[in-house]
């Protein structure tokens, strides 16, 4: 299954990750890096995590396609299209189409007292 990792952690360890990943031949698990809890849940609000809900195991589709399908306005989910291209958990095919690359999301983040 191809899962992407999303999680919340400071800019020098994913920075850190990535130069390892860089020299190492084996590409490692897709993962998806946010500063704080507070970004994280600004750019995955509730109908972006309901429209990546319904692009799971979907075929690519076009933005009007995922405003039908969710039931929403289309220049809305654009707005939500576009914020999830900007974050990397959307793609857009050769032919302007997007597409959720992945099979499931796994969300780790630890919230503790400061």
């Amino acid at each position: 299954m191809n899962t992407v990792t999303i999680d919340v952690r400071p800019l020098a360890e994913t920075l850190g990750d990535f130069a390892r990943a860089w020299k190492c031949a084996e590409p490692s698990a897709p993962r998806i890096s946010f500063d704080s809890p507070a970004l994280l849940f600004k750019v995955l609000s509730g109908k972006r995590w309901e429209l990546l809900n319904t692009l799971t195991g979907a075929a690519p589709m076009s933005i009007r396609e995922a405003a039908r399908r969710t039931g929403r306005d289309v220049k809305a989910v654009h707005g939500d299209v576009t914020a999830l291209l900007n974050a990397g958990l959307l793609t857009k095919t050769d032919d302007g189409q997007i597409v959720f690359p992945y099979d499931a999301i796994h969300v780790d983040f630890l919230l503790k007292a400061a």
